[in-house]
């Protein structure tokens, strides 16, 4: 006989979800779920992550379309949910609520006669009745083709749900535990400043779940950079956005909420429908993360994710149905490459430029997938994160070109460089910076902006006023900015009275003399490159002039050997040779070291002087000494005290 359900008596008092007010909150909140699955046969991040998805997933889903479908009857307009009885949250999984309706029946009515049904039985609905419906919104489960009759948003669900075979959990009293848990998260009881209502949780879980399976290849963008980026390009109602290796879906989903938002209260209903349908488009390689991407967006009020599953640099498909709307080219490609990976052959003979780093792949992968400007338009434009090493990095062909290919196709513009520790959330300790250009027009001037002297760590993220964005993507007043960021600079008499120059305030006059601070300057690229050529012309002159020595010398030489001429003068010969060709080595070496110098294109920021000990070895002895000497001062005094 079944223990009565603490869970059901409990739930009639109405409770209301718990209010999750930060990161650390949301983070303690979620690992009280896994602490329960890690009792129920879930005991790994590899088991419990999946888990999760699906029960947090289907749990936001129905808090989404409760609230759409009040929004539709308060207009008059009809509403079609993804999900009816008793397949929503509200039926089965949500504590019984005896005095709380919902289309004529109690909140958790399902769940209350499964219970009084005896033992076993709420896993038996899951897995006989539940899955094999959510499963059958994307695939018909006897022809085992796709469902013609599900809407794109079902075919969404059932595509997230594919893995999911059967509950893990193994005791439906974890289960009722961890349902309950999982109720009080809900999408109104959320501080959205620094996190994302489902990507945070699963960051944090796959991390977790990357460190102990020592796989470091999984970083994550803090959500305050991917904002700073979408305010950069600015994306318009109407354009499509694209990230190449999308994760959790992060910039889409800052990029859907940034076009909404700019469309106002009341966006036509066209212009609205495109925006959830034809917009947003991505590609994940990971099986876990695929889904989580597919049930963030959807969540975010993306109703069609055009989501690839597929290793993106082999373009082999796992799953394209989602992606059959896709435009051959993008006009906002937003995207945080993974830094050192290595790809193999099958990835690097659909490049140009062929190499193992995968960052540089994707680069080349991106100015092939941006829009080429068109009827007077303007090309695509990109905003990416790359590592330092690919930007100064010259000793492999393929960075060259690469780069090159970059700065000859597009207007590399403005180049940020990042603090060391934005990525110490996500394991990632690399030094990053941020690069944004526009397809079309060579490179002529390039921006620099320098925040890597602001102090970031897990307890102090960086912000979007370390941009010195507001939340709507304007410049924040001076009182405003993080003192992370300003330091001592209004303390300087010769800033006195002036606005500070953070990146927002300067970047609309970026390629002029006013967009330069004490943080930014500009680097005049047309020149760089006219310098090189000229630097490189004398050794191509010499490359010339060795080469045309050298011809009559291999004919000597091979006059000679026919005439079998004396061992001495051939041999004389072939040293000449030799070293005519070792001069024209040499010669070509310096060229082409002086060729790929241009294209170190790291952040070294001009204004930053220098500070060097001047003192003798004496001198710092003897200061040694004397501190030394108060240090046994203070410790003679603290010995009287006592």
């Amino acid at each position: 006989m079944s223990t009565p359900d603490k869970t059901l008596e409990t739930s009639k008092k109405g409770k209301a979800p718990k209010s999750i007010a930060s990161t650390q909150s949301l983070s303690s909140f979620v690992k009280a779920i896994c602490d329960v699955m890690r009792r129920s046969n879930c005991a790994s991040a590899l088991q419990y992550v999946p888990e999760l998805t699906w029960i947090l997933f289907l749990r936001i889903l129905d808090a989404q379309e409760h609230k759409a479908r009040e929004e539709a009857e308060a207009l008059g307009n009809d509403y079609s949910a993804a999900l009816t009885a008793p397949y929503r949250w509200q039926d089965w999984a949500a504590p019984f609520v005896a005095d709380t309706l919902s289309e004529g029946k109690p909140i958790g009515w399902k769940r209350k006669e499964l219970f009084e049904a005896g033992d076993g039985k709420l896993f038996e609905f899951i897995n006989n009745e539940l899955l094999p419906h959510l499963h059958s919104l994307d695939v018909d489960l006897i022809t085992q083709l796709p469902n013609v009759n599900a809407s794109r948003k079902q075919r969404v669900i059932g595509r997230i749900m594919t893995a999911v075979e059967k509950v893990r959990v193994d005791s439906e009293t974890n289960l009722r535990d961890i349902l309950d848990k999982v109720h009080e998260i809900h999408i109104d009881h959320i501080d959205d400043t620094h996190f994302f209502t489902l990507s945070q949780v699963y960051e944090d879980l796959l991390l977790k779940m990357g460190e102990k399976n020592s796989d470091g290849g999984q970083f994550f963008t803090p959500r305050e950079v991917i904002r700073g980026m979408v305010h950069v390009l600015d994306p318009q109602a109407g354009e499509t956005v694209y990230d190449p290796c999308c994760g959790t879906g992060g910039f889409l989903a800052v990029a859907f909420e940034h076009i909404s938002r700019n469309l106002g209260n009341a966006p036509a209903a066209t212009i609205l429908d495109a925006l959830k349908h034809d917009t947003f488009f991505g590609r994940e390689k990971e099986n876990l993360v695929f889904p989580i991407a597919l049930a963030n967006l959807i969540l975010h009020g993306i109703d069609q994710p055009n989501l690839w599953h597929g290793n993106t640099l082999t373009n082999r498909p796992t799953y394209g149905g989602l992606f059959e709307q896709a435009p051959p080219t993008f006009d906002v490609i937003l995207t945080n490459p993974p830094f050192g990976g290595k790809e193999g052959s099958d990835a690097q003979k659909n490049y140009s430029f062929e190499t193992g780093s995968t960052q540089v792949l994707f680069l080349q992968h991106i100015l092939a997938e941006l829009k080429a400007p068109l009827d007077g338009k303007a090309g695509g434009r990109c905003g990416i994160v790359l590592d330092e090493g690919l930007l100064f990095r010259n000793n492999e062909s393929a960075f060259v070109e690469t780069k090159r290919k970059l700065v000859d196709e597009c207007d590399l513009w403005c180049i940020v460089s990042l603090p060391g520790g934005v990525f110490s959330t996500a394991g990632a300790g690399v030094k990053t910076n941020l690069l944004f250009f526009t397809k079309g027009k060579k490179t002529e001037r390039i921006w620099y902006y320098d925040l890597s002297q602001v102090k970031i760590g897990k307890k102090s993220p960086m912000t979007l006023a370390h941009f010195g964005f507001d939340k709507q993507g304007g410049v924040l007043a001076d009182a405003d900015l993080p003192r992370t960021l300003t330091g001592d600079w209004f303390e300087n008499e010769d800033n006195q009275g002036k606005p500070f120059p953070s990146f927002a305030r300067l970047r609309a006059d970026h390629g002029t003399h006013d967009a330069d601070s004490h943080f930014s300057w500009t680097v005049d690229f047309s020149a760089r490159r006219a310098k090189a050529q000229a630097d490189i012309l004398p050794f191509l002159e010499a490359v010339k002039n060795l080469s045309e020595d050298l011809l009559p010398l291999k004919e000597k030489l091979k006059t000679l050997k026919k005439d079998k001429a004396d061992k001495g003068k051939v041999a004389i010969v072939e040293e000449a040779i030799k070293a005519k060709e070792k001069a024209i080595r040499e010669a070509q070496t310096k060229a082409a070291d002086i060729d790929a110098s241009v294209y170190d294109l790291k952040a070294v920021n001009p204004h930053i002087k220098a500070i060097s000990d001047t003192r003798t070895v004496l001198e710092i002895i003897d200061n040694i000494n004397f501190q030394g000497q108060i240090v046994a001062t203070a410790m003679n005094n603290l010995r009287g005290l006592l």
